[in-house]
């Protein structure tokens, strides 16, 4: 990111806060969502890894809907608010949404990760492939890392299997650690059944919770 893009600041309440009010006031209402949020400015909580313009808070009793499973509406909602705005892929990091403190915990949490990965590197002199994550985490990761003079971090992989994998400075770029294959049904099994003799008879196969 350029320096010179976050002291300009590119986002403010009062170039972007009502685009961003109305959007979320739309899809909030839409989800049937009980939320409220606040739009803060500088709020500086980690300027080394992470600095955006604007952070936008969100509170109410269906805050608990937002953070389950990882933040993943949250982080959607953010994106969607992105892509609303427009927003290029470099200025991604200018905008956060934040929720009883989630994001900020877990960039230390990636800080704290990252120093842990090169401590165990320098030890065994072996790759540390981390689980694969948003690129957005992953400069988090590689920023922790930005001056260490042993070890390096790269991005591996694709798509939604991309990874950061931390190493010997001297050492080839592994191949990523690819997730396992969902095992097939067991022969015999249900689904085996249906291929072989059609629908299964009355009280068999699975049953409904």
């Amino acid at each position: 990111m350029d320096e010179n893009q976050v002291d300009q600041k590119n986002y403010t309440v009062a170039s972007h806060g009502f685009q961003i009010s109305g959007f979320l006031d739309m899809v909030i209402g839409d989800m049937g969502l009980e939320l409220s949020f606040d739009m803060l400015e500088g709020q500086h909580l980690h300027p080394d890894l992470e600095d955006p313009d604007l952070l936008v808070k969100f509170s109410g009793p269906d805050v608990d809907l937002l953070l389950a499973n990882k933040a993943e509406l949250l982080l959607a909602l953010e994106f969607l608010t992105m892509e609303a705005l427009h927003m290029p892929a470099e200025h991604h990091s200018l905008l956060c949404f934040d929720s009883n403190d989630y994001r900020t915990l877990r960039i230390e949490e990636l800080r704290l990760s990252a120093m842990t990965a090169a401590e165990s590197v320098k030890r065994t002199q072996r790759p540390f492939h981390f689980n694969p994550m948003s690129s957005r985490e992953r400069r988090i990761i590689h920023l922790s890392l930005r001056n260490e003079t042993d070890i390096r971090s790269e991005s591996t992989g694709t798509g939604p299997f991309r990874q950061v994998v931390v190493l010997p400075i001297n050492m080839p770029l592994p191949e990523p650690i690819r997730p396992p294959r969902p095992a097939p049904p067991p022969r015999g099994g249900p689904r085996d059944r249906d291929r072989r003799s059609g629908p299964p008879r009355r009280g068999g196969g699975f049953r409904r919770p």
